[in-house]
């Protein structure tokens, strides 16, 4: 393992409440802009996750992909689906987001052994 994901999302959650308390008026702003944006809508909140976690990879935003493979899990995505969308995101990053994609499969493999 390279990375811990579980413990940099644990962590980044943390450092994002204490952000909240130093910056509250922008941190209400954009937690409000994220649950109006992953909220159910005519796309379920699964696949605006995975789009998110496609976004994560080719951005390569280790603490994003951390939260988004997270938050799809729990929004019921399969690994399968994860992992196609990783193959997505390599397509449209290139070989900077194809080692990112590893880092997103190993992140997903870290958070699936934590729901066993």
């Amino acid at each position: 393992m390279l990375k811990d994901y579980s413990n940099k999302y644990n962590n980044l959650t943390k450092l994002m409440d204490e952000l909240g308390t130093r910056i509250p008026e922008t941190m209400k702003g954009f937690n409000d802009l994220h649950e109006a944006s992953i909220t159910k809508g005519i796309l379920p909140s699964k696949t605006k996750e995975l789009i998110a976690l496609g976004i994560a990879i080719t951005v390569r935003c280790d603490g994003c992909i951390s939260f988004h493979i997270h938050d799809a899990l729990k929004a019921g995505a399969t690994s399968e689906e994860i992992m196609e969308t990783i193959s997505v995101a390599i397509l449209m990053g290139g070989g900077p987001a194809l080692i990112y994609g590893c880092e997103a499969m190993e992140a997903l493999e870290q958070f699936v052994v934590l729901e066993q």
